[in-house]
């Protein structure tokens, strides 16, 4: 397939359509479950704020992992299409099991079902949404091309959350919330996995894309020095800190803060609104990032995000119509920032590819969603701690304190970060000429010939042409150049202290926060708080800088016995001074 040849609507679809079914399970767990515990299963906020946290914290540190595995994978059926296979119907399976707890469990009781379904959904989610993210981008590596494609899995994506904004309301009003969450559950989680086995039948992967694998810390250690990755890193983080809060929040806006007669009726009207206005507003989207190019719309689409979001926190008590023109508006821009953020991605993954030699979308993805899942915990956690701080009782009139805190976290907490990122994206590099030579570049290098960097000018060498072999240079990323050069005056022992200090404040800051973790949720009659859902946060960054530099202690031992010349590292240096 040549890069400007377009894909069969046929691999379009089979690899959108999934979208659909994993957008509509995504709805409810961000919006329903949470006051599906507290309101009606009556498990206290507390309990669910932990839960989340532990689950979220879990599923971070699975998705690199899961990216590193799939990258490696040598099958006959691909690298990619085994995990979907299997990881869509177990997560189904998991999916149904969070929205129907027994009816003769305890409230702790029920705590802890929430906690076990929420992991191991998210487990299998991992397994077959990172191989999903890692097709992507090899399927085509045309600029305009990649917009069509994840532009029509978006519109399955948003079409997914459309009905899932209508259809749970609809199922609860007929048959009361327990028996209604459940038959939604089960509707689409046959529907995720008969679409998911659709797509490994009828798409191929490229197998001019199995490249050899490369090692994980290393290649964590190259993508944390592509600057167009850390700018884009830098605004996925700022968009995180309150990624979570609008959707868990606005049942409790809604419910609380309005407080319509009907207030499922009305929460699936408002969520329809939102979703609508994005779904038929996308194709204007995609023609204007076909016609203007990515960024520029991509800016534009902050705007109706900062605004809209900032506008929730002055609506008040009975003002429904103007709730619905606001989220109209904050929505007109949801469907473009879906397809734009894959879109761009896989651009500065070509770009990686220029410096690197190497494709790895999987990693990628994996740590985009490592660093931006560690990042919503909190935004998961902390509002549903603060407000059982403030006094939140279920299904009663609550203070004014309590309905302010629910204002002020739904409206103004993510038009602050909002704005944040709009000014964080400003400085985003790659323009369509910009990816054309970053193309040409990676052609040269293919031919043996020198290219140059687009977005800094420089002269690249192919990878293979650097004075450093490869495979040495990949296992001297290992270490950091300051590592580098203790090794240089002082051996490979300097290495092996490195990386087992590392490993050893990061098993005691873990030992540390597991320890207390435990002491606080000792007994299930008292409310974890706060503290328990930063302890959470504590402990998986620390697990997995424990992995981290277990790796590279590993590492540093075969420096010991297999020691690399000395000249090699200072060119490997050099090299490193100039990227």
């Amino acid at each position: 397939m040549s890069q400007a040849e377009p894909l069969p609507l046929r691999v379009r679809l089979a690899f959108g359509a999934p979208s659909f079914a994993g957008a509509a399970m995504a709805i409810p767990l961000a919006i329903h479950l949470t006051i599906f515990y507290s309101d009606v299963v009556l498990v206290p906020l507390g309990w669910i704020a932990l839960a989340k946290a532990i689950s979220r914290a879990f599923d971070a540190m699975t998705d690199s992992v899961m990216g590193w595995i799939t990258d490696r994978t040598r099958s006959r059926w691909g690298r990619r299409r085994p995990y979907m296979a299997l990881g869509a119907p177990a997560a189904a399976l998991s999916f149904v099991a969070l929205f129907a707890p027994p009816e003769t469990l305890t409230p702790a009781a029920a705590g802890a079902w929430l906690l076990a379904c929420y992991v191991l959904y998210y487990l299998f989610h991992t397994i077959y949404l990172i191989p999903h993210y890692g097709l992507g981008p090899e399927l085509t590596q045309d600029y305009h091309e990649r917009s069509r494609l994840f532009g029509l899995s978006e519109s399955f994506t948003v079409g997914g959350t459309m009905v899932a904004a209508a259809l749970p309301g609809l199922f609860v009003a007929s048959l009361g919330d327990r028996r209604g969450y459940l038959a939604f559950a089960v509707l689409f989680a046959v529907l995720l996995t008969l679409l998911y086995w659709n797509l490994v039948v009828q798409v191929r992967e490229r197998p001019d894309f199995v490249r050899p694998p490369n090692p994980l810390v290393p290649g964590v250690r190259r993508v944390m020095r592509n600057r167009v990755f850390r700018i884009l890193l830098a605004v996925y983080v700022a968009g995180a800190i309150t990624g979570a809060i609008p959707g868990m929040l606005i049942p409790y806006f809604t419910t609380y803060v309005l407080k319509p007669e009907n207030p499922t009726f009305w929460l699936s009207v408002f969520l329809f609104v939102y979703f609508a206005s994005g779904f038929v507003l996308l194709p204007a989207w995609i023609w204007a990032a076909r016609r203007f190019g990515k960024k520029p719309v991509w800016l534009v689409s902050f705007v109706s995000a900062v605004t809209g979001s900032a506008a929730v926190f002055f609506v008040g008590e009975g003002q429904l119509l103007l709730t619905g023109v606001v989220l109209a508006w904050a929505g007109s821009s949801f469907g473009a920032r879906l397809f734009l953020a894959p879109a761009i991605q896989a651009d500065v993954i070509d770009y990686d590819e220029l410096h690197t030699g190497k494709r790895r979308e999987a990693q990628y993805g994996a740590l985009w969603s490592l660093m931006t899942k560690f990042t919503v915990i909190p935004s998961m956690s902390i509002p549903l701690a603060l407000l059982e701080t403030l006094g939140y009782e279920p299904n009663v009139e609550q203070s004014e304190t309590v309905k302010l805190a629910i204002r002020a976290m739904l409206g103004l907490a993510p038009a602050a970060c909002a704005l944040v990122a709009f000014v964080i994206a400003c400085f985003y590099p790659i323009s369509e000429a910009v990816h054309r030579r970053i193309w040409q570049g990676i052609e040269r290098h293919r031919r043996g010939e020198d290219a140059e960097d687009p977005v800094t000018g420089e002269r690249l060498a192919p990878p293979a042409g650097r004075g450093v072999e490869e495979e040495t240079g990949w296992f001297l990323d290992h270490f950091s150049p300051r590592e580098l050069t203790g090794y240089l005056r002082l051996g490979a022992g300097r290495l092996v202290r490195g990386a087992a200090l590392g490993a050893g404040v990061s098993l005691a800051l873990s030992l540390a926060a597991g320890s207390s973790l435990a002491l606080t949720i000792g007994d299930l009659s008292v409310d974890p708080g706060l503290g328990a859902v930063l302890e959470v946060v504590v402990a998986g960054f620390a697990l997995t800088g424990l992995a981290y530099h277990l790796v590279r202690l590993r590492a540093a031992l075969r420096m010991g016995r297999e020691p690399v010349a000395k000249d090699v590292v200072e060119r490997h240096l050099a090299l490193l001074a100039r990227s």
